[in-house]
């Protein structure tokens, strides 16, 4: 989209800095494409950019990404395209130093963030669960558990134990025995902290809040009696000290529900909630969500961290699929590709949301919304991606049901010229 003078001229000014986290593969080639089509005509914006690209990762020792987390403490809103996480296949592949950690895994983790993960409808592409109607958020706990513990195999008979031995001290105060292993087997033991588990039920809290949706914390503690019923009590006694008020100003709630229960009740409501869970759960319950409501393309991720001001948060926003490798291999080919840029378009534009709501500018807020509709009505009116397509018309959905990238990105352009004009 080409801007004259006078058009340069209404661009929007952006008080502060938003971090740009550049990804891998087909993603990172949408979020130039976004970037120059939908975002840069529209605002004067200081982007600051790190390159998590898969070989810059390995170039810096990985460095960048720790980087990048830093900027996002500094500037208070990260935005990033979806990158690698390297298996032996793709050491090889890229001659890698060695199997980098995820960059999502790292960053969260140098937050202390929660990922919020909801779906995005669009009324024309069919639910797998019809029921669902209202704002469905996933709150995953990206910190500890299984993601971090440590496992192994044993080869034969023996007791496996763990201890705990307090800091200054040699002696363990606390020795319990797991399993007397009779034959070869395996053994897991994971961990979790006060500190994260109250951080996380803080961004759970504010989410509520901010979207005046109620709350509710899935565990399993009838069976993990002490581990998972930790988490209940921190949640509880931070709601009572800190949020109950404004929560029943908002005529909200907050719940602790046994898990299976919750996913029971979830596949019958509408929907209009946020659910807490933890690492594991929140990141297999967020698929299901995601796929219950159309495509994993259509979800929207959002970290919230606690800042370093009391009331301060730090928000990174996220596409939440892969980079699309087999789309990648096409392009590579010279041939042009109808990859779903949906929630690439929308990690901008929930990052930016919470640039205007930190600066109190609701013309970029404005803009951000405009151009979340204008991707859901280039959809609604037909113009639309391979995979929506399918989704909407099955084995039927030929080439005349869907377009290429590039048209589908030059329709939701044309649409938010349009909307920016009327606001």
């Amino acid at each position: 989209m080409a801007l004259d003078a006078s058009a340069a001229s209404r661009k929007i000014a952006v008080k502060n800095p938003v971090v740009d986290l550049d990804g891998d593969e087909m993603t990172r080639i949408i979020w130039q494409r976004i970037k120059d089509k939908l975002i840069l005509p529209y605002l004067d914006i200081d982007i600051k950019y790190y390159d998590l690209g898969m070989e810059n990762r390995d170039k810096t020792d990985d460095k960048v990404t720790l980087e990048a987390a830093e900027a996002i403490k500094t500037y208070k809103v990260g935005i990033k395209c979806a990158t690698i996480t390297p298996d032996s296949a793709r050491v090889e592949e890229f001659g890698l130093k060695q199997k980098w950690k995820s960059p999502n895994g790292t960053i969260r983790n140098a937050l202390n963030g929660t990922v919020f993960r909801e779906p995005i409808f669009i009324d024309n592409v069919p639910r797998l669960i019809p029921a669902w109607k209202k704002p469905i958020i996933i709150a995953r706990h990206a910190f500890g558990d299984q993601y971090k513990s440590t496992d192994f195999e044993v080869d034969g008979p023996g007791k496996y134990e763990v201890t705990f031995t307090p800091t200054g001290s040699s002696e363990a105060s606390m020795r319990k025995t797991v399993f007397d292993f009779k034959g070869p087997g395996v053994g897991l033991g994971m961990f979790n902290t006060k500190d994260s588990i109250t951080a996380f039920a803080h961004a759970c809290f504010k989410m509520a809040i901010d979207r005046k949706l109620p709350l509710y914390l899935g565990t399993k503690s009838t069976v993990i009696s002490t581990y998972d019923a930790y988490w209940d009590k921190i949640f509880i006694q931070l709601y009572e000290a800190e949020y109950k008020t404004e929560f029943e100003r908002l005529g909200i709630w907050y719940e602790h529900r046994l898990v299976d229960d919750m996913v029971a009740q979830l596949v019958k409501m509408e929907g209009g909630l946020i659910l807490a869970l933890g690492n594991m759960l929140g990141d297999i319950i967020s698929d299901l969500v995601a796929q219950g409501c159309g495509s994993l393309a259509l979800m929207s991720s959002v970290l919230v961290a606690k800042g370093e001001r009391p009331g301060e948060f730090v928000y990174e926003s996220e596409a939440a699929h892969g980079t699309v490798t087999r789309h990648f291999r096409q392009h590579q080919q010279g041939k042009a590709t109808s990859t779903n840029p949906i929630a690439s378009i929308y990690a901008w534009t929930r990052g930016l949301m919470h640039r205007a709501q930190l600066d109190g500018t609701p013309e970029l807020e404005t803009f951000a919304q405009n151009l979340e509709t204008a991707c859901i009505e280039s959809v609604v009116k037909g113009t639309m991606t391979k995979d929506l397509a399918i989704s909407i018309h099955g084995n039927k959905a030929g080439p005349e049901t869907y377009v290429t990238t590039d048209e589908y990105i030059a329709e939701v352009a044309r649409r938010l010229a349009a909307l920016q004009a009327a606001s």
